[in-house]
């Protein structure tokens, strides 16, 4: 029996709904998922595995005009995952307008490999919108094939999954069958965190935040973390922390919890915040922060 393995790079515009489509179609919640833009920062992998076949999804930091150093580290995520892909899934969404896909239109038509255009958020719109927008982008990819979706609620996504089946290289698997992803646990850790961080706190905050995990200790009954949540200004580390430290406390309830059912096993998590001056543009902060596109 032939083994089929390949990489299927998920790309597109920020909030359009790269993560929820990520998750739903690996079974679990490995990217960050909210309502505010360029949520997902890093290349992150998700491996789905049958007996004659390895899926190697990759989500990708939504396309956008880099405006500091960060940014533009973001976005050589999202180029390398055009380069090298065995399948591409490009979403966009009912609400985005094409004038503003032109340059990733013209990247997508160079591509030699095969093109899944996904129409999300059709639940948010109506028959005629959706119709319209397939004849658009059919006309400007001819060679795709394009298809309406719902990622949050996994309509056609059955569809999806066959035609990536269909498209997927014959090849030998490209990791382990019970690996889930190339990430490792402090990174999942790092994440919820910042996903807290993120839904807690609104303008600049969320955005001038990373997160690194100091310590990561298992003992037989308890994991012990302790990690750094780095800001750019004194304000916000004051806002963060918040009244009486009620901000943080917040942050480090919500994210012990799903941290404890992400690994299985209790956890003592401690949190402290630091000034990192424009961290966003130290180039050497980044690359030991794990922004380092090749």
């Amino acid at each position: 029996m032939k083994h089929q393995a390949g990489f299927v790079n998920i790309i597109g515009r920020p909030n359009v709904g790269k993560s929820t489509l990520m998750n739903a179609m690996i079974g679990e919640n490995l990217s960050i998922i909210t309502s505010k833009a360029q949520t997902t920062r890093h290349r992150i992998l998700g491996i789905v595995n049958g007996d004659n076949f390895q899926i190697v999804y990759s989500d990708t930091p939504g396309i956008l005009k880099p405006g500091y150093k960060l940014q533009e580290y973001m976005l050589k995520f999202a180029r390398i995952a055009i380069s090298d892909a065995d399948i591409v899934l490009y979403i966009t969404d009912v609400e985005v307008n094409m004038e503003h896909e032109r340059d990733q239109i013209e990247r997508l038509q160079k591509l030699k490999v095969p093109i899944l255009v996904l129409i999300n958020k059709i639940d948010l719109s109506n028959i005629e919108q959706v119709n319209s927008l397939m004849k658009e982008w059919q006309n400007v990819l001819p060679e795709a094939t394009v298809i309406p979706i719902s990622a949050l609620e996994k309509f056609n996504l059955e569809k999806v999954f066959a035609l990536i089946l269909e498209n997927l290289p014959e090849s030998p698997p490209y990791y382990p069958k019970d690996e889930l992803t190339d990430k490792s646990e402090r990174f999942f850790v790092s994440e919820i965190i910042r996903e807290k961080i993120l839904l807690n706190f609104h303008q600049e905050i969320p955005y001038s935040v990373e997160v690194e995990v100091e310590q990561f200790k298992e003992s037989e009954k308890i994991i012990n973390i302790s990690c750094f949540i780095y800001v750019e200004r004194d304000s916000q580390k004051g806002i963060l922390i918040g009244h009486q430290g009620k901000g943080l406390k917040k942050v480090g309830s919500q994210a012990r919890a799903d941290i404890e059912d992400f690994l299985g096993k209790k956890v003592f998590l401690e949190t402290r915040v630091k000034v990192k001056k424009d961290w966003r543009n130290d180039g050497r902060f980044l690359k030991q922060s794990g922004y380092n596109p090749s």
